[in-house]
């Protein structure tokens, strides 16, 4: 049985509705984050605690992504998505009224960070593989790139208004913030409904013959497969890069609260600019051409970053924003490319088998940066990082598989498993 396609005509009220709750819910998360990884910052002074914190967001999407990915193609994924909300919001309270109480220790910090991702995991996976049935197949690249605009648009105002609420509050009011906005996404779930794929035959199969289905459709895409190699190595040095961020802004550019909010305000607009040329270019007519440009800039920015001097703040700002403008165009080119061509019953686990090994290093990066970067210096993380992604941008071109994986992928794509 063929699952129904979104029209051009029924499409936009109900994406856009549910999309505008997921942006409030994920601005209060944005805020917490901020309020939580400075409040590490300040309070060990350490790139090793924020290598742990970031760890505890990242061990959840390595080792349960997959299985996520089973249950949200097997589960009602509205419902997932209101749990995972939920989950959230529950989650958050404990911290709140440790903090409220001045009980926290940095342990609870560490779980709450834990039990968020896993949370995350769910409701990523689920609207994720919602979206190829709520958009129509031709405008999947468009909200792509404007869905990169929204999520750069809401870091321009979380970065500085966390760091003024940081200033202004406690962290117990800063916390509530994401509470709110997490029960108004759960209200307005509540009013729509989101499309279910029509899974046949298939909805006869046990939960493990569908996590092996998942992981033989990824098997059978030699295109992907490589590209996901690429990822991985990219992966091992930039998920480290990322996190250690806050550690470049106090230690080497000596800044504080306010400079890491510009920093990340200045990625924002970058990402917005980029979200927007997606969403109205659409890319190279190969999409794969695009994605492998794109991390060639990627790595050209973030190595003028490692390279920039502690006076020349500015300067780190601007290669910081060029990162923001081409990271949005990156990921919404490969994101196009998966979503239209992966079955829409296949799309939770198939994102998230990717997902789990694209992420597989990363615990490993941040063990092995956080100690050599307190011993040898933070820019020096940042110097590999760029030149491995370039490099990795350059290889793609020579390799068939990967060049050709958009018409490769085609023509497996309607083959039962």
């Amino acid at each position: 049985m063929t699952t129904p396609q979104p029209t051009n005509e029924n499409w936009a009220p109900r994406f856009f509705t549910l999309w505008i709750g997921q942006a409030f819910s994920l601005l209060g998360s944005q805020l917490v984050q901020f309020a939580i990884i400075w409040y590490l910052t300040l309070e060990t002074n350490s790139a090793t605690a924020l290598a742990i914190a970031s760890l505890m967001g990242l061990l959840p999407q390595v080792i349960l992504s997959p299985f996520i990915g089973t249950w949200v193609d097997r589960g009602n994924r509205r419902a997932i998505l209101i749990s995972a909300d939920a989950t959230v919001a529950l989650a958050t309270l404990v911290l709140v009224t440790l903090f409220a109480l001045g009980r926290v220790e940095i342990w609870h910090i560490y779980a709450l960070l834990f039990v968020r991702a896993v949370a995350g995991g769910f409701h990523q996976s689920a609207f994720g593989a919602s979206v190829v049935l709520l958009v129509p197949k031709e405008h999947l690249a468009r909200v792509q790139g404007f869905n990169q605009a929204l999520y750069g648009g809401l870091n321009i105002i979380s970065a500085p208004l966390g760091a003024f609420l940081y200033a202004t509050l406690p962290m117990q009011g800063i916390l509530s913030i994401d509470v709110v906005t997490a029960v108004l996404a759960i209200m307005i779930l509540l009013f729509f409904q989101i499309p279910q794929p029509e899974r046949g035959e298939a909805a006869k199969a046990t939960f493990w013959q569908d996590f092996a289905a998942g992981f033989r459709y990824i098997l059978a895409w030699r295109g992907l497969l490589i590209v996901l190699g690429m990822v991985m190595v990219i992966n091992f040095f930039y998920s480290a890069a990322e996190s250690l961020t806050p550690i470049l802004i106090s230690r080497h550019f000596r800044g504080d609260a306010q400079q890491l909010g510009w920093w990340q305000a200045a990625f924002a607009i970058g990402t917005i600019a980029g979200g927007i040329l997606l969403g109205a270019w659409g890319g190279f007519k190969k999409k794969v051409v695009t994605a492998q440009f794109g991390l060639i800039v990627l790595g050209i920015g973030t190595t003028i970053i490692g390279f920039t001097p502690p006076q020349l703040f500015w300067l780190g700002l601007a290669a910081n924003t060029l990162t923001g403008l081409i990271l949005p165009i990156t990921n919404g080119s490969y994101g196009a490319i998966l979503q239209s061509v992966i079955a829409p019953d296949m799309q939770g686990r198939v994102f998230a088998f990717i997902m789990s090994a694209a992420m597989l290093v990363s615990p490993l990066g941040l063990v092995i940066a956080g100690p050599i970067s307190d011993a040898l210096g933070i820019q020096l993380w940042f110097w590999v990082s760029g030149i491995t992604c370039a490099l990795m941008g350059i290889a793609g071109f020579f390799i068939n598989e990967v060049m050709g994986m958009e018409e490769e992928k085609k023509g497996l794509a309607a083959e039962p498993l």
